[in-house]
């Protein structure tokens, strides 16, 4: 294994540790609560808050509907950022920074990820079309009465456009804040060529 390898295969370790330092930490509700920011084509960007689904050295998941606005906008700009931010670890919180291009992760992984959903969380990706307008509350739950008779005693499929997307990375910042905003930054960085490099960075 090459030292650039090993930059790689450091990042990741350190967000698993970290990661589970949050999942461990009671006042980590959403431990795996992450910002997604997409943009359009055109550099328009936007963001929201989901929910990191898995990650390994493939790169980071999280499930949504290629219809949604993320979505879309993914489709002509296959590039996203990721921010982890959990407020109680260490000293003064710990920030987790994701670039990287995004693909789709493969129909057996979106299949196996649906169907360990609650049931209604199925129903519900029927019955969301996610990110268009809504007439009414009334409207919704029309919708998912209607596919609850639909699917009624039998398996939900998981819906045609509904599937994982997964950012693979080309650069991880590290923030551990510290008192009187001397915090400490480490950035990884994939350059063109595939290799890796780390660096430090000022607060």
């Amino acid at each position: 294994m090459n030292m650039s390898h090993d930059l790689y295969a450091e990042a990741l370790s350190t967000f698993a540790a970290l990661f589970a330092e949050a999942r461990a930490a009671l006042r980590e509700i959403e431990y795996n609560a992450m910002t997604v920011a997409t943009a359009t084509a055109g550099g328009r960007p936007s963001a929201r808050t989901v929910l990191l689904k898995s990650f390994d050295e493939r790169g980071f998941v999280f499930y949504t509907h290629l219809a949604s606005h993320k979505g879309r906008e993914i489709a002509v700009n296959p590039h996203a950022a990721l921010l982890l931010l959990w407020r109680s670890l260490r000293e003064a919180g710990v920030q987790v920074r994701v670039e990287g291009a995004v693909e789709h992760v493969s129909d057996a992984e979106a299949d196996a990820y649906f169907a360990s959903r609650a049931r209604m969380s199925q129903i519900g990706a029927w019955a969301s079309l996610q990110s268009q307008t809504l007439q009414s509350h009334e409207q919704f739950e029309a919708r998912i009465a209607g596919f609850e008779q639909r699917f009624a005693g039998v398996e939900v499929p998981r819906p045609q456009g509904w599937t994982g997307l997964r950012v693979v990375p080309d650069a991880f910042e590290f923030w551990y804040g510290a008192q009187f905003r001397l915090h400490e930054r480490w950035r990884y960085e994939r350059a063109g060529d595939g290799s890796w490099s780390k660096r430090m960075l000022f607060p």
